[in-house]
């Protein structure tokens, strides 16, 4: 498919794609940013999902160095949830894949506002550390099945998987906002490259446009984890206000 996108427009989704990757970065949620910037742009609904996961599969690869470069995170639960959700993503793509633009944004339509309800109820999350250190059958178990729904969630609708990360592993396994991000960057990074695979297999993947957004997305990811590393809970909460804003936004303009 011949998609033709204009100079000022390749500007714009460079610009929204290395924002998403900042806030992406810091609090998850940068589809929320990204996706309707493809769509903005011309992108067929399909054709936007595999190119936004090719330049976030980009950007999250170098968040995700850098949390693991500075300890933040806790590996063992981080790749028991990136398993989950190299399953759970993969299944999601597939599933895309057989479903019609118009059921895309249907879909979109009716989750975007069980998200948006998710993430206001558990916006004020704890930044304590109440994690002991262990991992037994219960937290492998955990680990598990929230890479496995996020997963899910990412290969079939994306915004907000990040963030939805966090809030699962501080609300349920007691760990502090910034170890928490750095185990999501691991599950998300395993989710994206799941899709991604399949949309690569399809042919999806618009690389004259892809190709520099992941640029302008990894230098996003890059800032964004160095301020959520350095400030911590200071930084990653008021970032996930951010994206509890811009997802209703998103709700609003969708409505109208």
């Amino acid at each position: 498919m011949g998609i033709q996108i204009s100079l000022p427009m390749m500007a714009f989704l460079v610009f929204m794609t290395g924002f998403a990757g900042f806030v992406d970065s810091a609090a998850g949620g940068g589809g929320l940013i990204s996706l309707p910037a493809y769509l903005f742009a011309g992108l067929p609904p399909h054709y936007t999902y595999a190119t936004n996961k090719f330049s976030a599969a980009c950007g999250t690869t170098f968040a995700t160095a850098s949390f693991f470069k500075n300890g933040a995170m806790n590996l063992k639960v981080g790749i028991l949830a990136a398993i989950g959700s190299f399953a759970g993503s993969a299944l999601g793509a597939h599933i895309v894949l057989m479903l019609s633009d118009e059921v895309l944004q249907m879909m979109m339509f009716i989750i975007l506002p069980i998200a948006a309800v998710i993430i206001l109820w558990r916006r004020n999350l704890p930044d304590e550390n109440r994690d002991d250190g262990t991992l037994n059958l219960k937290k492998t178990l955990l680990a598990l099945g929230i890479g496995l729904g996020i997963g899910l969630y990412d290969g079939m609708v994306g915004p907000g998987t990040g963030t939805f990360a966090i809030i699962a592993f501080t609300s349920l396994m007691g760990f502090d906002l910034r170890t928490a991000n750095g185990n999501a960057k691991v599950l998300n990074l395993a989710s994206n490259y799941a899709s991604l695979f399949t949309y690569l297999s399809s042919g999806l993947v618009v690389f004259p446009v892809g190709i520099p957004c992941a640029i302008s997305n990894i230098v996003g990811n890059i800032i964004g984890s160095h301020f959520a590393l350095r400030k911590g809970a200071k930084f990653i909460r008021p970032m996930m206000l951010v994206v509890l804003v811009l997802l209703l936004g998103k709700l609003i303009t969708d409505m109208l």
